[in-house]
């Protein structure tokens, strides 16, 4: 038989594998009595050693990336011929939707066991399609170039799901890929309507799919598709109870909805269960999952007012010791204290923040959340007129983001360009520019709205459209501060300042009826508040009308 043709049946033999893989019951799997959903995934290995696969590999579609590792290479244990183990391996060795980049240890890792995975000679072309997803992206481990690897990956991911359509992990996996792939500079839904597509029909196979669910939150969280789907968001905050990234990822969704008690509840959980799955090759880190879950607890509890219990959260992160030292914890840490001072418009707060802390981290390696941290600076020196501090703080952002784009990380560069436009602007006005001011906003509110929300953040450290409105109600432009206000709150709803902003723009034009709306929205929001100025305000405004 001639390559081709030997090809073609090796492919024709993969697909039938596949079909008869997905008309079998999915099976149950856990991890440490607690429920991960049913995954059913058939490889060339022991029986025991496909049991623990199928485990491994829930593990991996709830992004449980260490936990993930550990349990293929127990696979590797109990089966040391199960070339998939080493492609487990290999896989939980990259983390397509976050920030996380493999260094080099990593890389040299994920090579090695993508090499004994091959040289096992999985005894099916399926198999081998799988191993080469994970080669395409460990190839050559001493180039630093993580994008050119995240294309070759999904390349291989859509060559193996076209081999084998009905294969549900093998379209599990590529439309994990779609979303990995989905342009940086720009919002769009073309690949998150095609992932959903396929991610659907795994999930109307099998509604218990943790890949299924987990993606299709992915897939929604962005602008036009988070309300579609909510009863699987919440499904998937029910399959694995003790799972910390399965308790988090569906307050994505609620935060783009601003369901404050559903973000509250979802990140108090997943934060306890973080605490339960340390990091590390010997478990010597608290996973980065936890500061994760805390910076969506911050956020949420700062909309509600509730800066009492905000501030308590950040000190018990502040009092963790052995945070895993990635670019989330980085992130988190930068990005937590920004937002405590910002949100309450304590500029003191903000221009005193001290950018790398901890000096423990390597942030030659995390310009974006420096950039948070200088932001927050620039922001609270420009309010109190401290103007060499907010023109040095911009020229550092300026400089990060110049690092950024020379790295590659094209979506990140684009937060941090925002950021120094954002900053511009209000040193612009403090200094008596109101024209170039605005100028600057406005181009900073359209690149914001322009620009994918990266999963790492619940949102922008302070949306642009709220900040222009902030500007226009400053000069005296109430109109001008309604309607972006009113463009804030489409983008994200039920933000603490928005709404009160909104309502005293509203109150500045002499329209009493919608003040009073945005008012008892604001209490409604804010029920058990705590930032007493604003809120007195709604109250005296709504009582007396």
């Amino acid at each position: 038989m001639s390559a081709s043709g030997r090809c073609a049946a090796l492919i024709l033999a993969a697909a039938s594998l596949a079909d008869g893989a997905a008309v079998r019951a999915a099976q149950p799997v856990g991890h440490a009595d607690h429920a991960l959903g049913r995954v059913d995934f058939p490889v060339s290995c022991s029986q025991p050693a496909q049991v623990q696969f199928n485990h491994a590999v829930a593990l991996l579609h709830h992004m449980t990336y260490p936990q993930a590792r550990a349990a293929f290479e127990a696979v590797a244990a109990t089966d040391p011929h199960c070339a998939m183990a080493q492609w487990g391996i290999a896989a939980s060795l990259f983390y397509p939707l976050w920030p996380t980049r493999p260094g080099p240890a990593d890389l040299a890792r994920g090579w090695a066991a993508v090499q004994r995975a091959e040289a096992l000679d999985a005894p099916t072309e399926r198999e081998r399609l799988f191993i080469s997803t994970a080669e395409a992206f460990f190839r050559d481990p001493a180039s630093a170039d993580y994008w050119l690897r995240i294309r070759r990956w999904a390349e291989a991911s859509r060559r193996l799901y076209e081999s084998a359509p009905q294969d549900p992990e093998a379209g599990a996996f590529y439309a994990l890929a779609l979303l990995a792939t989905a342009p940086a500079d720009k919002v769009s839904r073309a690949n998150a309507d095609r992932a959903a597509a396929i991610l659907l029909r795994i999930y109307e196979r099998n509604p218990d799919h943790p890949g299924a669910m987990h993606y299709l939150v992915h897939a929604n969280d962005m602008p036009g598709r988070e309300h579609e789907l909510l009863d699987v968001t919440r499904r998937y905050a029910r399959l694995a109870p003790r799972n910390p990234h399965a308790l988090h990822m569906p307050t994505h969704i609620f935060t783009r909805l601003g369901d404050w008690d559903g973000v509250i509840g979802g990140n108090l959980r997943a934060a306890d269960a973080a605490l339960e799955h340390p990091a590390g090759e010997h478990g010597e880190f608290v996973w980065d999952e936890f500061p994760h879950a805390i910076e969506y607890l911050v956020y949420a509890y700062l909309q509600q007012g509730a800066d009492d219990e905000a501030a308590r959260q950040w000190q018990r992160l502040s009092a963790t010791a052995h945070l895993e030292p990635t670019f989330k914890t980085a992130f988190h840490l930068s990005s937590i204290p920004a937002r405590v001072a910002l949100e309450r418009h304590a500029w003191s707060e903000a221009a005193a923040l001290v950018p790398r802390v901890p000096a423990t981290l390597d942030w030659e390696r995390y310009p974006w959340p420096e950039a948070i941290t200088q932001f927050a600076r620039g922001l609270g020196a420009a309010h109190l007129r401290q103007f060499d501090e907010a023109r040095r703080a911009g020229e550092r952002l300026a400089q990060l983001e110049r690092t950024t784009r020379e790295s590659g990380e094209e979506l990140f560069a684009q937060g941090i360009h925002v950021l120094v436009l954002e900053l511009n602007a209000w040193t612009a006005y403090a200094a008596g520019q109101p024209a170039s001011g605005i100028a600057l906003m406005r181009e900073a509110a359209e690149l914001e709205a322009s620009t994918p929300k990266h999963a790492v953040t619940p949102g922008p450290t302070l949306p642009a459209h709220e900040l222009l409105g902030d500007l226009y109600l400053d000069m005296g432009r109430p109109s001008d501060a309604l309607s972006a206000y009113r463009r804030a709150m489409e983008l994200y709803p039920r933000r603490f300042n928005s709404l009160l902003g909104a309502a005293r723009a509203a109150r500045a034009l002499g329209d009493a009826t919608q003040a009073r709306g945005h008012y008892a929205q604001l209490l409604e929001v804010a029920a058990h508040g705590t930032r007493q100025g604003a809120l007195e305000e709604a109250r005296d405004f709504v009582a007396r009308r």
